[in-house]
């Protein structure tokens, strides 16, 4: 299977993860649901799990949420976390259906896990929540950051669509690729605002742009 393709899972496609893993259960729920891509399905997978081993518990606030399904795993891997937001300006109208499926799975998702459809500058962040973001375009990566940065809460983005122009490069784009001088120059500026920062990939076969960083406030 490629997992970097863009096509629809399906029902009839359950048959790919017959196992009795986490990951098989939650794939065959969102074949049931009928509405992501299989790069979609692994790229939260992989982000969520490596989120939840350094962070635990509080609000999730999923920005930038697409069809929610970040918002969704990081309840399933992590129960503490009693609810969770999923932003867009545009949610997906199937959106509705996905989690529909996730919940007949895990019941105990019921009633928490709430789509808002607003910005995501209109967002309030709280402390004790933990931000994540997938894929947010451009410099909407470096409005979670910031969101994130003003209340202190802890931080993970899987930034995408590199923009010299509306992202700072820190000026080390002269050493490396502007996309790379992008994610660096995040990485240094929540160090600077006294974050403990990690960076890590997910695997590189899923997505190019594959490059997380995650921060927690420690001073």
């Amino acid at each position: 299977m490629k997992k970097s393709s863009k096509n629809r899972l399906t029902p009839g496609q359950q048959s790919l993860f017959p196992g009795s893993s986490l990951f098989d259960k939650l794939a065959r729920a969102v074949c049931r649901a009928e509405t992501l891509p299989r790069k979609e399905l692994h790229e939260a997978w992989e982000m969520a799990r490596r989120v939840r081993r350094r962070y635990r518990g509080g609000r999730v606030l999923d920005l930038a949420c697409g069809h929610g399904l970040l918002a969704h795993i990081m309840l399933i891997l992590d129960n503490s976390s009693n609810s969770a937001i999923a932003v867009d300006n545009a949610i997906p109208q199937n959106a509705q259906k996905l989690s529909s499926a996730l919940m007949a799975s895990w019941p105990r998702l019921k009633n928490r896990v709430v789509y808002q459809q607003r910005p995501v500058q209109e967002i309030a962040v709280l402390a004790d929540d933990i931000v994540v973001s997938a894929h947010a375009c451009g410099a909407l990566t470096d409005l979670i950051i910031d969101k994130a940065v003003e209340q202190h809460a802890r931080v993970a983005v899987l930034p995408c669509c590199h923009d010299a122009k509306t992202s700072s490069t820190g000026g080390l784009e002269g050493w490396m690729d502007k996309s790379l001088a992008v994610d660096t120059a995040r990485a240094l500026k929540l160090r600077s605002a006294g974050y403990r920062i990690v960076t890590q990939k997910i695997p590189g076969d899923i997505t190019p742009k594959n490059r997380l960083l995650m921060g927690d406030y420690i001073s």
